[in-house]
C-alpha cells in the first residue's frame, strides 16, 4: 500500500513501534496511580514547552443583552501575548445559585476568520456561519443550546482564530506578495476588504490555511509548540470561569468537535478542574495516522516526541477516572475506522484497569465528520449525569 512519504513509511512505522508509549497507564502496573499521573503530566508539559509569564486576566464585560431567556455577555481578557481574547459568556436569565459550567471549544474547520461564532447562536449571523453550522452541527449553535439547558457556557476565540487571528497588515509585503503569486491569496482584498463579507472571510481562511505551516515552524524554531499555546489558553478559560459568581467551581466540563475535540484532549487530559469532558470527532491512534492521515490534520496536532511517551488516547485518559465521553463518526474522513476503534479500546482498557468502566463512554455514530443533534443530545445527557446529578 502506498503512503504519503513513499518508501520511508517503514522508517516512520518502525520508529513508532520501537518506542512503545512508556508512560501509558497500560505500559505496566503502576503501584501509585497519582505518582504515574504526576509523572506523565510533567512529561507532557515538558514536551509542550510553553510557560509564558503570569499576567492578570483584567477581564471585562464589554456588552450584554438578553436573548431567548438567556443572558449573553461579550467578554474579553488578556493573554501574556497578542490581542485580548474575546468571547461570549451565556447563562439562563432566571437562575438559582451557582450553575454547572461548560467550556465550549470551537472547531478548526479550515475556518480561522472567526472562532466562537461557529458554535453559538447570534442575531443577524452571516450566511457563511449558518452554512458552517449546517454542515458541522446540525444547524445549531451547540454552546448556546448548553446555556438553554441550564449551564453557564463560555466560548472564546483561541490562538489564531477570530479576535486572536493573525492580522494580515502586520505581515511583510514580501510574504504577502509570495502568497499571492504562489497560492493565489488576494492581498488587496485581505488588507482593504469588508471583514463582514463572505469574500473576505473566504480569502482570509485561504490565507490562514497556507500560513499554518509557517506559524508551526516558527514556534518550533523558538523552542515551543502550537499545542502548548492553545492548551495554555484553554486552561486560562477555566481561570476566567472561576472569577464568575454564576459558576459552581466544582462542576465545570468541556467539549468540542474536531479542532475542539483536539483541544478537549489537552484540556481534559491535563486540567483536573475539568470534572467532565466530551471529545467529538478527534480521536485515533498515532499508528493509524502515519500512512496518509497526517495530511488531513492541522499543524495544531503535533507535539514532538509525544508518541514515545503517550498515544493520543493515553493523553486524554490522563484524566481517568474522571468522567469522559468520546464520540466517533464511523465514516469520518479524517481517521480510519480502525484508528478510532483501537483508540476506543485503549481508553476503555485504561478505565477498566482503574475500576471505573462506568465513567468512560465511547460511542460510534453513522456518517461523516460532525457533531449532529443526536450526538449533542447524548453529550448533554453525559454532562447532566456528571455535572447535575446532585442538584
Amino acid at each position: 500500500m502506498q503512503s504519503d512519504i513513499g518508501a520511508y513509511y517503514d522508517l516512520a512505522s518502525s520508529e513508532l513501534t520501537r518506542h512503545e508509549p512508556e508512560l501509558s497507564y497500560l505500559a505496566r502496573d503502576w503501584p501509585e496511580r497519582e505518582v504515574w499521573r504526576t509523572r506523565a503530566k510533567a512529561k507532557v508539559y515538558e514536551l509542550l514547552a510553553f510557560d509564558p509569564p503570569e499576567v492578570p486576566l483584567r477581564a471585562s464585560t464589554d456588552d450584554q443583552w438578553e436573548m431567548d431567556g438567556l443572558i449573553v455577555e461579550e467578554i474579553s481578557y488578556d493573554q501574556p501575548y497578542g490581542p485580548r481574547t474575546e468571547g461570549l459568556f451565556m447563562y439562563p436569565a432566571h437562575r438559582q445559585g451557582p450553575l454547572p459550567a461548560i467550556v465550549a471549544l470551537h472547531d478548526h474547520g479550515g475556518f480561522k476568520a472567526l472562532g466562537k461564532e461557529k458554535i453559538v447562536d447570534l442575531p443577524k449571523e452571516p450566511e457563511v456561519i449558518r452554512e458552517h453550522k449546517e454542515g458541522a452541527y446540525g444547524g445549531r449553535g451547540w454552546a448556546t443550546e448548553g446555556a438553554r439547558r441550564g449551564y453557564a457556557v463560555l466560548a472564546v476565540d483561541v490562538f489564531l482564530f477570530g479576535s486572536r487571528r493573525v492580522t494580515v497588515g502586520d505581515l511583510s509585503p514580501e510574504l504577502l506578495a509570495w502568497y499571492e503569486q504562489s497560492v493565489g491569496v488576494k492581498r488587496e482584498l485581505l488588507l482593504k476588504g469588508d471583514r463582514t463579507s463572505r469574500k473576505w472571510v473566504e480569502a482570509y481562511n485561504h490565507f490562514a490555511g497556507h500560513h499554518e505551516h509557517l506559524m508551526a515552524k516558527t514556534l518550533f524554531t523558538a523552542g515551543t509548540t502550537w499545542p502548548g499555546v492553545f492548551a495554555f489558553e484553554d486552561r486560562r478559560s477555566v481561570d476566567y470561569l472561576l472569577t464568575r459568581p454564576e459558576v459552581d467551581p466544582a462542576r465545570i466540563g468541556c467539549g468540542g468537535l474536531s479542532g475542539g475535540g483536539l483541544r478537549t484532549i489537552f484540556l481534559a487530559g491535563l486540567e483536573e478542574r475539568i470534572r467532565c469532558a466530551v471529545c467529538v470527532g478527534f480521536m485515533s491512534t498515532f499508528a493509524e495516522l502515519l500512512r496518509d492521515g497526517c495530511r488531513r490534520h492541522t499543524w495544531m496536532l503535533y507535539v514532538p516526541y509525544l508518541a514515545r511517551y503517550l498515544d493520543l488516547p493515553d493523553l486524554i485518559a490522563l484524566r481517568a477516572p474522571l468522567p469522559l465521553m468520546v464520540q466517533y463518526d464511523e465514516d469520518d474522513e479524517l481517521y480510519t475506522l480502525k484508528g478510532q476503534q483501537d483508540a476506543h479500546a485503549r481508553i476503555e482498557a485504561i478505565y477498566q484497569k482503574m475500576g471505573a468502566a462506568d465513567r468512560y463512554s465511547g460511542r460510534f455514530y453513522l456518517g461523516p465528520h460532525k457533531f449532529d443533534l443526536k450526538m449533542q443530545a447524548d453529550a448533554f445527557a453525559w454532562f447532566d449525569r456528571w455535572l447535575k446529578e446532585d442538584e
